[in-house]
Order: structure tokens, then sequence, then C-alpha cells
């Protein structure tokens, strides 16, 4: 994936509806949003009110010398320093609570949306990509919805609290502060805008960097047997540089960014000690006051800062936030339809009988037929033209032809994981986009070139076909595909650990284990895609002799590279260029003497010389 395609449309100011939509999140833990709004408040509150205690002390020592009531003062102070602790206590146990509990319920959802997409979503997106939405960004969501929030309603609190208090104190010292606030908000929003765009550039080259890392990782065997842990490396490191000047430059927006908000709020205080003195001298304003300003000048552009830092932040999080919201907001292209949906609905209130699919069809699926398909991937890339094709229960459809004829087209068609562009696929004569979508798959088997095994035990693997399965249906699908032997000659039978993908395990091992997972399933339509062209020819014909009980009473499509294993088929179908080109059974495309007849007596040469060889290195 070129850098561009991890440039989502994103908006240049800051997208409240987008941050409506995130905070949204929060709204589900009132609670807890109460209790950390009372402990903000009230240490804002408190926090203002310090100054005012100073002032007191202050004037009362010039009025009174050393009669001032110090240890009334004294109690003030620590009953005013005691509800601080507390009010922080309250807002950092609630802000942990709502940041925990948002990044749990982001990434749940965001994990059922990735578990509900069609494929093509995946065709688009690297899992590096994906990782990064649903880890890093959700982190970084949580804690802007949780302290950010803090941060904002603290910090507009304190500011509006001070501002008031400066007013009434005295009016033209106020006005003299107030009036550094325009020049520092035109300042911040210049600094804003740079800083979202270096923080977006580091947040496209850190997504980069994590599909790097995980393309790296998963074609390590790949880049060793072909000697690129070099050129690898180079484009790693150009990639981290990148994001190190990326990360350089947002660092230094701030650096100058920080000390001119710095600059400007000594700036308000010299002016409030050089007009606020000349009050003091002529008896017009207190000393107590004066030195309240002095320090209400100092901390009041504390918080504007945290608040510009949190504008800053939300920005810099919002391209996150865009990519986050876009999955969660993404609908998948394939679902049901609202006329589906409606039929479910009504069917689950009447009797259910085991004739019947959840969404009111019989659920015996007799017949699959496609009535003049085309399907393109891409819009000016044509897979299928005008392709027809009928399938009746019980029989086994056989696919060949050359890499990129469109076999594996047919079978993710018959599997709903694409739609056709035009034309229609019908089940038992209804067009499967009428039919339950769940309903369909679930009663899929599919065995792939290269399986896939979860990290488990053997038996979790098989069971994953059937939840509910029992033990000794288990062991009973195992046996039916003969892989019940080899499990048995491990260590620990069928608790044996697989390993990451399977890595344990041959692969003849967890093709077999395959099988036995989509036969425990028992699918009205099974899909082999060159599930034994990967293989050893001993393990082949071991599979060869459990398939016959896969096929049976079920409708089976087959892609083969080795044709040896589909003579049996019911039709072969020799797909070129997204048409049928030939078809019949083994033996009548063998008498037509045409492509198919070339396939197979030059794969058999092939084979045949290979044993010749091998017997020869033998002896």
């Amino acid at each position: 994936m070129t850098s561009e395609e991890y440039n989502d449309p994103i908006q240049p100011k800051l997208d409240l509806k987008l941050w409506k939509k995130v905070f949204s999140y929060s709204f589900r833990y009132k609670k807890s949003l109460i209790i950390l709004t009372i402990g903000v408040l009230l240490v804002a509150l408190l926090e203002a009110s310090f100054a005012l205690v100073t002032r007191a002390v202050i004037d009362e020592v010039a009025i009174r010398g050393s009669d001032v009531r110090i240890g009334y003062y004294s109690i003030i102070y620590g009953l005013m320093a005691l509800s601080i602790i507390g009010g922080v206590w309250l807002f950092i146990l609630s802000a942990g609570n709502i940041s925990n509990r948002v990044s749990h319920d982001i990434r749940g959802e965001g994990f059922r949306k990735l578990q509900s997409l069609e494929f093509s979503f995946y065709d688009h997106r690297p899992i590096g990509w994906l990782i990064s939405r649903l880890t890093s960004d959700c982190d970084k969501l949580a804690r802007i919805i949780a302290w950010g929030f803090i941060d904002m309603i603290w910090a507009s609190c304190l500011v509006t609290s001070i501002a008031a208090i400066l007013l009434v104190m005295h009016w033209k010292l106020g006005l003299i502060v107030l009036s550094v606030i325009p020049p520092l908000i035109v300042i911040s929003v210049y600094f804003q805008k740079r800083l979202l765009h270096s923080s977006r550039k580091i947040r496209k080259f850190n997504s980069l960097i994590t599909a790097s890392y995980n393309e790296s990782i998963t074609g390590i065997r790949t880049t060793k047997t072909l000697g690129r842990e070099e050129e690898n490396f180079g484009e790693f490191r150009d990639l981290s540089s990148e994001m190190y000047s990326s990360s350089v430059t947002n660092a230094l927006q701030s650096a100058i960014y920080m000390p001119l908000v710095l600059t400007m709020g000594s700036l308000a205080g010299g002016l409030v000690l050089w007009n606020g003195g000349e009050y003091v001298m002529h008896d017009a304003l207190s000393l107590g006051t004066l030195i309240a300003f002095i320090f209400y000048t100092g901390q009041f552009f504390f918080p504007i800062n945290e608040v510009a830092n949190t504008l800053i932040n939300m920005q810099a999080a919002q391209a996150a936030g865009e990519r986050v919201v876009g999955l969660l907001n993404t609908e998948p292209a394939i679902k049901d339809s609202a006329e589906v949906l409606n039929r479910i609905e009504q069917f689950s209130k009447t009797a259910k009988t085991n004739d019947f699919a959840c969404d009111g069809f019989p659920a015996k699926i007799k017949s699959v037929e496609f009535r003049n398909v085309d399907f393109a991937y891409e819009k000016s890339i044509s897979v299928l033209s005008d392709f027809s094709l009928s399938v009746q229960a019980g029989q086994t459809i056989a696919l060949v032809g050359e890499s990129g004829g469109g076999k594996s087209t047919i079978v993710n068609l018959v599997s709903r994981f694409y739609e056709p562009t035009s034309g229609s696929i019908l089940i038992n004569d209804v067009d499967y986009r009428r039919r339950s979508l769940s309903w369909l798959q679930s009663n899929l088997g599919i065995v792939l070139q290269t399986p896939h095994l979860f990290s488990g035990t053997i038996r979790e693997n098989i069971r994953y076909g059937r939840l509910d399965a029992t033990d000794a249906e288990v062991e009973e699908a195992a046996r039916r595909v003969n892989a019940d032997e080899f499990v048995r000659e491990t260590e620990d039978g069928y608790e044996t650990r697989v390993g990451e993908g399977g890595s344990r395990l041959s692969t003849g091992q967890k093709q077999l284990i395959s099988f036995a997972r989509a036969l425990l399933a028992d699918p009205q339509i099974f899909i082999m895609d060159e599930a034994t062209s990967s293989i050893d020819t001993e393990t082949e014909q071991i599979i060869q002799q459990g398939l016959e009980e896969i096929f049976r009473g079920r409708i089976s499509f087959v892609i083969a590279h080795r044709l040896s294993t589909i003579r049996s088929a019911d039709l072969i179908l020799v797909i070129d260029k997204g048409r049928i080109r030939e078809s019949g059974t083994h033996e009548e495309l063998l008498r037509q003497n045409g492509h198919y007849f070339n396939l197979y007596t030059q794969q058999f040469r092939n084979e045949r010389t290979a044993q010749i060889l091998s017997d020869d290195q033998a002896i």
C-alpha cells in the first residue's frame, strides 16, 4: 500500500460533529462523568480562591500588624488543600474509569465491525493499518475523552472564575490582563494549524511503519530466501527517517509555541505590576489586591495554555478519530437487505421447524445456479462475463484452467464474499440476495490451499467448525477424513497445541485438520480451493480417501491444480478468461482432445518423469 492510501479524508479544522460522536461514548457512563465534573469544578473553584485568602491575610497584616489571625487563615488554607486533594482523587479515579471503558467499547465495536465487513474491504487495507486503528488510535481517543474533558472543564472554570474576580477587584487592571488574550488566540490558531499538519504526518508514517513491521515478520521466510534483508531495511529506514523528520518538526513547533504563550503571560504580569504599583502608591489599591492580581495574572495563562494544548491534542488526535469513527461508520457492502431482515423478524415470531431457515425459505439447498453473471473486482477489469451454470445437490463441480481465469472468483461469488456486478445467483431458484447472508455462510465448508489454524489445540481447531460439538463428534470427523491416525501419534493427541497459524504441524497435517473442521460443520456447500496443491502425493492420497465422505449429498466446488484429484467429478469446467471453454466428465474431456486433454497429459508426463528421477535417486 502506498503512503497516499493512508491519507483518509480529513477536515482542515476541528470537526465538532466528529468529536461529538467520539465523546458520545463517555455518555454511557453518566455516573462517572458527574463525579468527574464535580471533582474538576471543586478543584478549579478552590484554586481560584487561594489568592483571595492571601489577599485577605496581607491586607489584615497592613491594618492590624502582628494581631493578624494566622491560625484562622491556616485552618482555611488547610481545609482548602484537603478539599483539592479529595477533588483530584475523585476526578483521577473517574477519568481512569471512563478512559478504560471507552477504549474497551471502541475496540469491541471496531472488532465486531471488522467481522461484518466484506472481503473487498480487506483487499485495500493491510493488517498493520487495521491493527493501528484498534490499538494506538483507540488509546489516543480514550485519553482525549477522559483527560481532555478534565482539562477543558477545569481550565474553563478556572479562567472564568479568575476573570470575574479580576474585574470585580479592579476592572481597569482586569482589562489590562484580558487585553493579552486576543493576540494569544491569534498565536494559538497559527500554531494549531501547523501542529495539526505535522502530527498527521507522524500518524501517517506510524501506520506505514506498523504495516512494514507486519509484512516483514509475516514474510520473513520469503525475505531470507531471496536475500532481501538489506533492501527491506533500507525501505524501513526511509519510513523511519520520514517519521523522525516529522516528529522533529512537530517538537520544534511546540518548542516555539509554548515560550510565546509564557511571554504573553509575563507581559501581562509586567503591565499589572507597572500600573498596579501606581495605584498602590496613590492609595487607590491595597497591597493585598496588587499581590492577588500578580498571582492571578501568572495563574490566568496556565489554564489558557492547557486549553490550547487540549485543542492541539484534539487536532492531532482528529486524524485518529476520523479513521476510527470512519471504520465504525463503514457499512458492509454485502449485508442483509431490509426485506430479508423484516422476513427474519416475522419468521422468528412463528413456530420454527428444521425444514426452514431463519429467513423463512426452505433450509435444504437443492440447487445453485449462476444466471448470466458478470463480475469485476475493479470497474475496468472484467473477471467473469455472462457466466451461467446450474448445480444440483450431490453434484461435484471441478474448476480447472490458467491462473487468473476466474476459478476462485466463482467460488467467492457462491460464498457471497462478493456479489455479481450483473446477473444473479440463485439458491433453489431464489436470488441469494433475498436470503439471509449468515444462513448461507453458515452452510459453507471451505478448505483453502493454505489452511489457517488458530492458536490452540487440535481439538479446538476442529471444533471451530461447530462450537457445540462433543469430543466424540470431533474425533469422528477426524476419523472420516483420515486425520485421526496422525493426531493420535502426537504426544498429546487431540490436546496437542498447534502453535501460531499451525506452525508446529506440517502442511499436510494442517490440511487434514481443516478438512475435519469443514466436515464437522456439516455444510450443504463444500468448496476446495486448490487444497491439495501444496502437499505431497502420499498425504493427497490419504485426503482423497476421505473426500468421498465430504462430497456425499452436498454441492461441491473443487478448484484443482492436480487434475488427478478430480477424475471422479460429476462435471469438469475448463475456465478461461471468465468463460467456460470446455465442460464434461473426465473421460468426455479427454475424448475431446482439447485444452483439458493437453493439461492432463502434460501433467501426467511431468509427474511420471519426477517419479522416475525419484526412483533413480533411491537406487
